[in-house]
């Protein structure tokens, strides 16, 4: 480096060293100056400097975007400085609707994760990432590649329309979808507005809580290069234990001697009755006959689930860059994901880019573009196309009996092994199935910002949405789908297309201005949404080839089926929004939004959706100022309506339905508003129809003790829905069967807790922790006919809103004297119950057990509270973090069992005369569907406590990274899903809802440039 000036006459020294930024990445491009003077000099590439100076001077470091610093000589040859970013000496700050403010001026209640938090776990989308880390949000898993869970803010509220949330990417609402095109590396942070006093400024878009996502700009001062890679290992794993075949035979025996078909001792020749239908089947059977004796270890066990498992691999590369300066700043990215599953036929493609840039010309204007794209190819993999069948292969394998096996002496596939016509063989379906999914989304925000006075801005932004998904599906004639190849099996091809554009127009004036103690802010909206959505499907069957799949389905005379729709909406709003505070200690936020949503009746498309908050800094007051371990307290109190359009299009104009007339041999269509005939008749048009309301009140605090070693929020809630958007039944003589109506009222409240604390800091060793708690229960307050239950819905006044409503299980009827006369009182009113039956609770103690009357709410399937807990130590340059997510006080449906002794069986234990169990009923052949009440059997606590992932991480010396010319790299490895911790059910999982989760371990690597 070479000086700017010549050195005074003074006595000179050489000062050198090295500026790191907080991080411990290297600084290139640092002035380095002698206070007082114009000597200067720049840092290089590698941090380091060199520059003379007096042993008794005072250098300056200063960069944009940095802090400047001064540091005395004080006769050193060698300097470390260290210098903090702005972004970083600038206090937190949240992003609400249209707008930044500062953390401690919030008066409504947001909970922001960031993006180390995001990135903690490998997730392959950003809502997988919030699961457990947001105090209100309760997301559950999804294990199919490509696929989501679902996410709830606070509970439910509505009964029949949507409770999903609202979406915010930069800026501009999403008029549809989710933020699974996202690459959840590229989010800079996630704000979630839960109460109703931040989330009303959305109007009738932020009924159900608001989740906003910021993504990665540029930086102005320096040019980053960052490469990210995850792999992932995994491998599919089943709670549920199935009967290996001597279990099941001796299980399907039982079924028969039930009913007085087998005897009490194996009997070879009525096994050959009962399992011979397939001699592949009955010549492994026939090994646990040796010299006229029944030995059943001998007969061998099929792993069906091994044919169609196996490792699944996931590799997640990112490439990204950004830079600037005053002027300019860019942020690009591009991303690659490929999933295999643990399933065969199952895997999915993601192709992600990213585009920012932002420019100020003027210090009066400035403008700039963000681009997101993603294209998605999925391969959903085997799924029935029946309702009741298996939802993947996996499943479908396991329902096969574990004594049968897949192939023939010659290798060719069994079609029905076992030699029922209802088992057919899934082996094979990965290549008799295709399911390709492919999603192209691109999603952009176009804004320019002008500002003529001080204070005063206008801004402008346009966000365009587009959204394209192929789904092309073809089952061979092979598959169990379409008949196992067994005679009169076709294959059948089906062709969906979904085409969106959606766009959001934002006018917004912002006017902020302060004088003396006062600072006021006053913010102006107009909006405009529209959505246009195009659908069309093509189906074929007895296609000439199986390699044409989809794409050449008019080699058939005749389609099987075809149909096109469109679909359009459009949101119109104006909102006004004033904020004040005075001396920072009291605040103030009040807003009013207008929407009139297109789908709506004529005089009820518009409505007005109020909020209003304050917030005290008690840290500030006089009487706290001197409390040395209170470093920020502040209470809130907040009020806002927000509202719920969830009704389909024109659905308050009345459609058209088909009715077709027949003239002898000539058959001509007509169109009628409605046939009452149909499965599923149109509704009646409703033209007083309006909006479902939700107005909600939230008492929160947030503070900050101990030096900041504990700090948090909590908050109190309640809220209270209107005017629920619900189907009516009204009388068929209208020509209608139903009617979209206002009626009803539900109710929720609940507790948000957030905790992060210190637990140890040293130089070398750290602990800290994160704890959030939700607490949250709904309940339905009346109904279309008032205060009456609505049984035939499973909706019941002062009960959860999706709660199971059943006969309760009392035990199995014994074979005793005291249950023989308890059997006989109730079948003397017509029942048919026999020892080794369920015994279901009469509740109003009449002898006849029947659904009006001995019905009971089981339980519900929103959680009473959920949790995430997670702990991260450091030691010198290694990290050590875990975290643990539970759902609390909820029920799963699972469990209720047929026992016919005919499909395949989990291990249980069922009664027989020398096992009078009072866990689950015999078995029964000549029952197909099972004793009349096994659904009594069919609700468990779903409570679990899953440890959700461990990692292990190190980071590289800087003096090494330094010699290879790296900012840095790090090294992880990460154990997914290492297990449950806690859970009353041994046979599923109660997170996916599902027997089957994926168990892996991952490797990272991390490297900047």
């Amino acid at each position: 480096m070479t000086c700017l000036l010549i050195l005074p006459a003074w006595a000179q020294t050489t000062i050198t060293g090295t500026v790191r930024d907080a991080e411990g990445n290297s600084l290139p491009g640092v002035t380095v100056q002698l206070k007082g003077t114009t000597v200067a000099t720049t840092t290089t590439n590698a941090g380091t400097f060199s520059i003379s100076a007096p042993p008794t001077g005072i250098l300056t470091f200063s960069m944009l975007g940095y802090g400047t610093q001064e540091q005395n000589i004080n006769n050193r040859s060698t300097l470390s400085v260290m210098l903090e970013s702005t972004s970083e000496l600038v206090e937190e700050v949240v992003v609400v609707g249209y707008n930044v403010v500062k953390k401690s001026d919030l008066t409504g209640s947001v909970v922001s994760i960031n993006s180390e938090d995001i990135t903690a776990m490998p997730v392959q989308n950003p809502l997988q990432a919030l699961q457990g880390r947001a105090a209100g949000l309760d997301v559950t898993s999804n294990e199919r590649p490509g696929e989501m869970g679902s996410i709830r803010v606070r509970g439910e509220r509505s009964l029949l329309a949507s409770n999903s949330p609202l979406y915010v990417v930069d800026g501009v609402p999403l008029s549809s979808g989710g933020i699974e095109f996202l690459n959840p590396k590229d989010i800079e942070s996630i704000d979630v507005l839960k109460d109703a006093s931040a989330t009303a400024i959305y109007g009738s878009r932020g009924a159900n809580g608001v989740i906003i996502v910021t993504t990665k700009r540029g930086v102005a001062g320096r040019t980053t290069l960052n490469y990210s890679l995850t792999s992932t290992i995994e491998n599919l794993r089943d709670r549920t234990e199935m009967m290996d075949a001597p279990q099941y035979i001796e299980f399907r025996r039982n079924a028969y001697r039930f009913i007085g078909q087998y005897p009490d001792e194996p009997n070879k020749e009525r096994d050959e009755a009962i399992f011979g239908g397939d001699p592949y089947a009955w010549s492994n059977i026939e090994k646990g006959w040796v010299n006229g004796q029944w030995d059943g270890s001998l007969v061998s066990t099929t792993d069906w689930g091994n044919y169609v498992t196996k490792t699944g691999v996931t590799h997640d590369h990112i490439v990204s860059a950004s830079g600037g300066n005053e002027t300019v700043q860019a942020y690009g990215s591009f991303g690659y994901l490929k999933q295999d599953g643990t399933q065969l036929g199952q895997d999915y493609q993601r192709y992600s880019g990213k585009l920012t840039i932002d420019i100020k010309p003027k210090d009066w204007f400035k403008m700039g573009a963000v681009l997101n794209t993603t294209f998605g190819d999925q391969n959903y993999g085997y799924a029935t196309t029946n309702a009741t069948g298996p939802g993947n292969l996996y499943m479908a394998a396991r329902g096969m009996l574990p004594y049968a096996v897949p192939f023939d002496n010659d290798g060719n596939r069994i079609n029905l092994p076992g030699g029922d016509v209802n088992i057919q063989n899934p082996i094979l379906e990965a290549d008799f199935n295709v399911n390709e999914r492919h999603v192209w989304r691109n999603f952009g925000n176009i804004y320019a910002e002008l500002e003529p006075l001080k204070g005063l801005r206008y801004r402008i932004n346009f966000g365009p949405d587009y959204y394209n998904n192929r789904n092309g599906r073809y089952m061979d004639a092979n598959s169990v789908n379409r008949g196992a190849g067994e005679p009169g099996s076709t294959n059948y091809a089906q062709l969906n297309q979904t085409m969106r554009f959606s766009w959001t127009l934002d006018n917004l004036i912002y006017y902020d201005r302060s004088f003396d103690k006062h600072n006021v802010g006053l913010t102006l909206l107009q909006s405009a949404t529209a959505n246009r959505t195009e659908t069309s499907t093509m189906t074929a069957n007895n296609l000439p080839w199986s390699s044409q799949m989809w794409y050449q389905l008019n080699s058939v005379d005749q389609l099987q089926g075809f149909g096109s729709n469109l679909v359009e909406s459009e949101l119109t709003s104006y909102m006004i929004r004033g904020n004040y505070d005075f001396d920072g200690k009291y605040l103030f936020t009040g807003s009013l939004r207008w929407d009139g949503a297109s789908q709506l009746a004529a005089g009820n498309k518009w409505d007005v959706f109020p909020s209003m908050a304050v917030a005290w800094r008690l840290d500030r007051e006089s009487f706290l100022e001197n409390q040395t371990w209170i470093n920020s307290l502040k209470a809130r109190v907040g009020f806002g309506v927000t509202g719920n359009s969830a009704v389909d299009p024109y659905m308050t104009l009345g459609m058209l339905t088909p009715l077709y007339y027949a003239w002898g041999g000539i058959v001509e269509d007509g169109y009628v508003n409605s046939d009452p005939s149909l499965a599923n008749p149109l509704p009646m048009p409703n033209k007083e129809l309006g909006w479902e309301k939700t107005a909600q009140i939230n008492y929160g605090v947030d503070f900050s003790l101990l030096n900041n070693r504990l700090s948090g929020s909590i908050d109190y809630f309640t809220s209270r829905t209107t005017d629920l958007l619900m189907s009516r039944a009204i009388p068929s003589i209208n020509g209608f069967t139903t009617t979209w109506d206002n009626i009803g009222i539900s109710a929720n409240r609940g507790v948000d807790i957030s905790l992060n604390t210190v637990n140890i800091a040293h130089e070398n060793f750290s602990w800290e922790s994160t704890i959030n708690f939700t607490h949250s229960k709904d309940r339905i307050v009346e109904l279309q006919n008032g205060k009456l239950d609505d049984m035939g819905n499973n909706l019941f006044i002062g009960q959860r809103i999706a709660v199971y409503y059943d006969f309760e299980k009392e035990g199995i009827w014994q074979d005793t004297p005291e249950d023989l006369a308890e059997m006989e009182k109730f079948n003397a009113n017509g029942h048919e119950f026999t020892p080794g039956t369920i015994r279901v609770k009469d509740l109003n103690g009449d002898y006849v057990i029947d659904a009006n009357n001995d019905r009971k709410i089981r339980g519900h399937s929103a959680p009473n509270w959920n949790f995430g807990f997670g702990n991260t130590f450091t030691y010198k340059n290694f990290d050590l973090n875990f975290f643990i997510y539970g759902r609390m006080g909820f029920t799963i449906e699972n469990g209720a069992e047929s026992l016919q002794g005919r499909f395949s069986q989990r291990v249980l234990d069922y009664w027989t005369p020398d096992n009078p169990t009072d866990e689950y009923p015999a078995p029964n052949y000549n029952s197909f569907s099972g004793d009349p009440y096994r659904s009594a059997m069919n609700y468990q606590d779903g409570s679990f406590i899953k440890l959700r992932n461990v990692s292990l991480g190190y980071t590289l010396p800087r003096n090494f990274t330094d010699r290879i010319k790296l900012a840095n790299l790090r090294i992880y490895a990460q154990a997914m899903n290492p297990g449950l911790l806690y859970s009353k059910v041994d046979w599923i999982d109660p997170d996916t809802g599902s027997s089957i989760f994926n168990r892996g371990v991952v490797f990272g690597l991390n490297i900047g440039f």
